[in-house]
């Protein structure tokens, strides 16, 4: 039995394009320095957290990161990437690396849009949506392991700690 299929060329629609509008929607600083990259910052609870869009239209792949305002000292990195191994075992979609130049943490995620007319502005900001949630929600971790003096293990349990009711 063979299979022949048919590909066309990839039409998908730049989501930059529907991205930009979200971010002014937000009322987020942002520069869209290209056709295929924009920057924009976007506020939370701990931090400031720096969005990378890049949009390859030659593989219909639009990658994201969500970067920390937070840069690590080389000599603790060996036991963040610890920390960062455990709390990617907990996430669904994306996970969390360390650049390696400027020791800054970073939730990275890709969206494959090949064949589609476009990304949907309601995937996108799920997308962003999952990022800074996620982030938040490890923020902490990350801050007990640098300056708490805690294990990775210790920092993601105190970390992942569901608070009920109010104080």
């Amino acid at each position: 039995m063979s299979v022949t299929l048919t590909t066309s060329v990839d039409n998908a629609a730049n989501p930059l394009d529907v991205m930009e509008q979200i971010v002014t929607a937000n009322e987020w600083a942002f520069d869209r320095r290209s056709e295929s990259e924009m920057a924009a910052e976007a506020p939370g609870q701990w931090c400031d957290y720096g969005l990378y869009f890049n949009w390859s239209h030659e593989i219909s792949v639009m990658h994201f990161t969500c970067a920390f305002d937070m840069k690590v000292p080389e000599k603790q990195r060996p036991v963040l990437y610890e920390l960062l191994a455990l709390a990617n075992e907990k996430l669904w979609l994306g996970h969390f690396g360390l650049e390696s130049d400027d020791g800054m943490p970073v939730f990275r995620h890709a969206v494959l849009l090949r064949g589609a007319p476009g990304a949907s502005a309601e995937s996108l900001e799920d997308m962003i949506d999952i990022a800074i949630t996620e982030c938040e929600r490890f923020f902490p971790a990350f801050q007990f392991v640098l300056w708490g003096g805690k294990t990775p293990a210790e920092a993601l349990a105190a970390a992942m700690l569901d608070c009920v009711g109010e104080a």
